[in-house]
């Protein structure tokens, strides 16, 4: 027996499930309801995306201010980087959220959703438990949670993960950033910011964002290490963690006395450790095994219906699929995801190529909010040869008018990887100040397959720091 029937369910009110909800009913009389346990607008929201790149900005800016003659500046009023990040938080207050989900004809329930069998849904809330009937799809989108790693002691360190630096209320004076992707480096690079006098990153491989070119992750290295603030030790993990008098004082607290790593090459004390060592699925109690799946990431199609089961109304959107652990491409997902949903409740064929998430394909965006940032898109060098292109690249430094008049301390690298044999872009990686503002041409050359012939056609404004693609064109006819 069912508390109430919808067209569609959602588990997971972040930024991909809102879109999957919202695209699923869009023009029509369907109706939605959206599942969430604990604040409406998820991760990205309150804990990732939005406090991160709000604390980042201040930093961004005081280096831009600093790197132009005439303009003074001071450091950063901590206090009110703060303020500004929880005004864009809303103080973790998703009152907004609610009212647009029902602005949106979206009905919002507050609790701990699982699957109970084919197109059921259980929920339990604060008032008892209610189990929702889906007419047309459930829609998993319940994300990933910060990974703990199995080195002794951590555990009970209580540890900073990535919801506690981003909402920190305290700038720690030592900390200890163990892990050397996005997190780890972003993290670093606001710390130092702020006035953490020692950040010492602790990289188990051979170089931070080991996904990116190679010189990009020099150049974010040589980056960190200029501020003076971050030492960065590559092959090194700790083998014991230990804390004096640990305390769960609350999110972005100091959580007790100093910690204590222990190194190869010795002892390291800090007054706080943040773990940035990857993501787990948030699959936990979602009813999985009612459904025949197995316990962890949910694989899906490029429809985004979940594989393994029949009937075509289970699907998963965002980091719970694995497929890119990035809140645009999850949004990317769930604009796919709910176009699908729609199509088949209305008996309508798939067969637009709105209909197929094709960017998840070696096309996917990412900026890296360093400085530099790294922006990039598409494959790297290494990628395309494996994958078996004919490759070509070219990289250059971006030295043109724009930048240059941009800021007086510019320096940037940018890099093209080529299929030789179709003469398209399969990938771009820039690095320098702002270059996020630059991916997005390049995110258009790679999925509208643009010839690098018919790009001599897109010319750059003068003298915008845009005007590097000439530079790299040229670089591309004469190599």
């Amino acid at each position: 027996m069912t508390d109430a029937e919808y067209d569609v369910v959602v588990l997971g009110a972040g930024p991909a499930g809102e879109n999957a909800a919202a695209y699923a009913i869009a023009g029509s009389d369907r109706t939605a309801a959206l599942v969430e346990r604990e604040l409406y607008g998820g991760e990205c929201s309150y804990w990732a995306c939005i406090p991160s790149k709000a604390l980042l900005r201040s930093g961004a800016v005081l280096g831009l201010s600093r790197a132009m003659p005439g303009v003074t500046a001071s450091g950063p009023q901590v206090a009110d980087v703060l303020a500004r990040r929880d005004a864009f938080t809303h103080d973790r207050d998703d009152s907004s959220q609610v009212d647009w989900a029902k602005s949106a004809r979206i009905d919002p329930v507050r609790g701990s959703g699982r699957l109970l069998g084919e197109r059921l849904v259980e929920v339990a809330t604060d008032d008892g438990v209610r189990v929702l009937r889906a007419r047309h799809a459930v829609v998993l989108a319940t994300g990933t949670t910060a990974t703990i790693p199995r080195i002794p002691g951590v555990a009970e360190a209580l540890p900073w993960i990535s919801r506690d630096v981003t909402n920190l209320t305290v700038v720690p004076r030592r900390v200890a950033i163990i892990g050397g992707g996005v997190v780890a480096c972003e993290a670093a690079t606001w710390l130092a910011e702020l006035g953490a006098e020692e950040v010492t990153l602790l990289v188990r491989g051979d170089r931070l964002l080991p996904r990116a070119e190679p010189f990009a992750s020099e150049l974010v290295l040589r980056g960190l290490r200029d501020t003076g603030v971050v030492t960065v030790r590559l092959h090194t993990e700790p083998s014991l963690i230990s804390r004096r008098d640990p305390a769960d004082t609350g999110v972005g607290r100091i959580h007790g006395g100093p910690v204590t790593l222990v190194l190869d090459d010795g002892e390291l004390e800090v007054d706080e450790l943040v773990v940035a060592t990857g993501r787990t699925p948030a699959t936990d109690g979602l009813g999985l095994d009612a459904v025949g799946l197995p316990a962890g990431y949910v694989e899906v199609d490029d429809q985004l219906t979940v594989r393994g089961v029949p009937g075509d109304w289970l699907y998963a959107v965002g980091d719970v699929n694995h497929r890119a652990a990035l809140t645009h491409m999850g949004k990317y997902q769930a604009r796919v995801c709910g176009d699908v949903i729609a199509a088949r409740a209305e008996g309508r064929p798939l067969d637009r190529p709105r209909f197929t998430a094709s960017a998840d394909h070696q096309q996917v965006p990412q900026v890296v909010y360093t400085a530099p940032e790294l922006a990039s898109v598409g494959i790297t060098e290494h990628e395309a040869r494996t994958a078996g292109h004919a490759v070509g690249t070219v990289e250059i430094d971006i030295a043109v008018a724009g930048s240059s008049l941009s800021r007086d301390d510019f320096r940037g690298r940018a890099k093209l990887v080529v299929d030789t044999a179709s003469d398209r872009l399969l990938g771009a990686t820039f690095v320098g100040p702002d270059m996020g503002e630059q991916l997005h041409a390049a995110t258009i050359a790679v999925v509208g397959r643009v010839p690098l012939e018919t790009l001599w056609h897109a010319v750059p404004s003068f003298p915008a720091v845009s005007e590097f693609w000439l530079r790299l064109l040229e670089a591309w006819r004469d190599r």
